[in-house]
């Protein structure tokens, strides 16, 4: 007998094949989209076949009919991600929740840790040479066909074919029944302008060539559109959604230069919209493989520049995410965080992101807390967290105290909880008991990079509240004699209390801008900086600047002090006012050359310059309040 007669063979109803399923026997669904209804519908109603089986998988689209308490002595669902249509039962006790790597799945799976001995699956119509395709979810399928003693199959002709690891020989399955239905379909929803900053502030992490993992939701979509700008960017991912189309479609992304599956997009499941489902039937720029082949972190150390991009909960000061439960309520699962947290922490040029809104529930809560809610669980340690990501802007935890990183987060908190945040941390010794609260919403607008005489390109960008020990070392890398022109007195230390005065800004009457290397491999230095603090009596500003004694004779200057005039005169500021000393002849000479109006007046050796903006300066660009 050929395949075509053995497979013809097997056809039966959704309702005959699910009594084929013994009594006890542990049941995985299809994922996502890929979840076989026709099959689930079949075992609500021959539910009194059953007793005491278990129903397993990852986030299903469709009815859970198995989790409704009438269902209790027929079924218990075991969730190794929680999905809403199931996390009633979790929460109400008649299902459970198994916390897992999502690269761990399969091999579990195999070894019978978590026995699957029924695969119920959806696929597409066997090609011609007796295959059938898996579609939108290859996951831990495969892992639960190759180890199911009953394998039954809803075939769909809707299924996309898509390339990779999802081909099943026909003789795998047991029993099959027809379903011509529309794929489960889950629309994106618009980010609104919240995601769209949270998606600039992380696209402006991400360098040409970079490998992304790009998930579901409005952050990970606002994050593509905010990527319009990149080049030759790869996709290795455990999911996706419509946004990455326009990016390919626009050549945004091309793979150019991933190490593995080099110019095509590596994913283990998809769900979206007809026209993603669509977009990847037969495509050969998809191949879907299982998740412990996409989420190995050593795979994905692999990938060139690799970019993870994950979401939480809540985090705390010290950088602790929980991502899978409020409080004592589990509400999602560890998926594939962890997995790719730790292999882009492992790949060289890889940055693993952690990017969330600042606030909750309509702004009642801040998800940047002192400490983790009672009950509330670590997904990722406070040693795996690198970037941290709001709306606010970026906090860098790579190799930083408590104290640096308690500041950070509180930097990039929402403005209305940053007070009751420092104040939790002084209580708790995090930071400084006189430190002062970060102010304002970082202006990553006027970041930009200079050219130095004879130099490599430098950045120049707002100073950030983190800034402290940068400043430390750019003090005590300057001569006595710099210091002195600076501030006009010997300086032996510059005490915590000074070196808050150049971090006290809110990036508009009091502004700080340095400039500083970039070292791809070394942490950047500060080689100079600039600052501004306005006088509301007068609408003038006291500015001073320094340059690192070894970057002298470069341009610095000229650069810091035009970047302070131009953002004044943006601001509504009517000049500058400074203190040079009357033997600083190059300060005097740079002031003299800015093209406004300067008066200067001797005092005590001093010469106190003031500079008058001309009219036609009024329309630079700079920051709003």
């Amino acid at each position: 007998m050929g395949w075509q007669e053995a497979y013809a063979s097997k056809r039966t109803t959704a309702d005959e094949a699910v009594r084929r399923i013994p009594r006890g026997r542990p049941i995985l669904i299809g994922s996502g989209a890929a979840e076989p209804i026709g099959l689930v519908e079949a075992l609500g109603r021959q539910a009194t076949h059953f007793a005491d089986n278990t129903v397993v998988h990852l986030m299903t689209l469709g009815p859970a009919p198995y989790t409704v308490p009438e269902m209790a002595e027929h079924f218990r669902h075991n969730a190794f991600f929680i999905g809403s249509n199931v996390r009633g039962a979790v929460h109400e006790g008649r299902a459970d929740y198994t916390p897992v790597f999502l690269s761990k799945i399969p091999d579990l799976i195999r070894s019978r840790r978590m026995p699957v001995d029924v695969a119920l699956i959806q696929c597409t119509p066997p090609d011609k040479f007796g295959y059938v395709n898996l579609g939108v979810s290859v996951d831990i399928t495969v892992a639960a066909i190759q180890s199911a003693r009953l394998v039954i199959a809803e075939v769909n002709p809707n299924v996309p074919y898509v390339h990779g690891g999802g081909f099943i020989k026909m003789d795998r399955i047991d029993a099959w029944t027809w379903n011509d239905v529309p794929l489960i379909e889950h629309l994106p929803e618009e980010p609104g302008e919240v995601e769209m900053e949270i998606g600039r502030n992380v696209a402006s992490l991400i360098e040409d060539g970079s490998t992304l993992q790009a998930g579901i939701g409005m952050i990970p979509d606002a994050v593509l559109r905010a990527l319009t700008d990149k080049r030759d960017l790869g996709v290795w991912t455990e999911m996706f959604s419509d946004g990455i189309i326009p990016l390919i479609d626009g050549g945004i992304i091309t793979g150019k230069y991933k190490t593995i599956h080099p110019g095509k997009i590596t994913a283990s499941f998809t769900f979206g919209s007809r026209q993603l489902y669509d977009y990847i039937d037969r495509n050969p720029l998809f191949t879907f493989q299982a998740t412990d082949y996409v989420n190995d972190p050593r795979r994905i150390a692999e990938q060139h520049k690799m970019v993870a991009i994950n979401s939480a909960i809540q985090i705390d000061l010290t950088g602790q995410v929980c991502a899978d439960s409020i409080g004592t309520k589990f509400y999602s699962g560890i998926g594939g965080q962890v997995d790719f947290i730790r292999g882009a922490s492992m790949c060289p040029g890889g940055k693993p992101i952690i990017a969330i809104r600042s606030t909750a529930k309509d702004g009642a809560i801040s998800r940047i807390v002192a400490t983790l809610t009672e009950g509330a669980g670590v997904v990722t340690s406070r040693g795996d967290v690198r970037y941290v990501v709001t709306e606010y802007g970026v906090a860098d935890l790579l190799g930083k105290s408590i104290r640096e990183r308690a500041l950070a987060l509180i930097s990039i908190a929402h403005p209305d909880f940053r007070a009751e945040l420092l104040h939790d941390a002084k209580a708790r010794h995090y930071v400084f008991i006189d430190q002062i609260q970060p102010r304002g919403r970082y202006p990553r607008r006027l970041e930009r990079r200079v050219t130095a005489k004879g130099a490599d390109p430098l950045l120049l960008r707002p100073i950030r509240p983190i800034d402290e020990p940068k400043l430390v070392e750019l003090f005590y890398s300057m001569s006595e004699d710099a210091l002195y022109k600076r501030f006009m007195r010997v300086v032996k230390r510059v005490a915590h209390q000074e070196r808050q005065y150049f971090l006290d800004v809110d990036y508009h009457d009091n502004m700080a801008m340095v400039l500083e290397t970039c070292d791809p491999v070394h942490e950047p230095e500060i080689v100079g900086i600039a600052q501004y603090f306005r006088d509301p009596e007068t609408d003038f500003a006291d500015v001073g600047f320094i340059v690192r004694d070894t970057w002298q004779g470069k341009g610095l200057g000229r650069i810091l002090v035009e970047e302070m005039v131009r953002l004044a005169q943006a601001n509504g500021m009517k000049g500058l006012t400074a203190d040079v000393l009357a033997s600083n002849n190059a300060m005097l000479h740079l002031f003299r050359e800015l093209g406004h109006d300067v008066d200067t007046e001797m005092e005590s050796g001093v010469c106190l310059v003031t500079i008058k903006f001309k009219e036609d300066g009024k329309n630079q660009d700079g920051g709003k309040k």
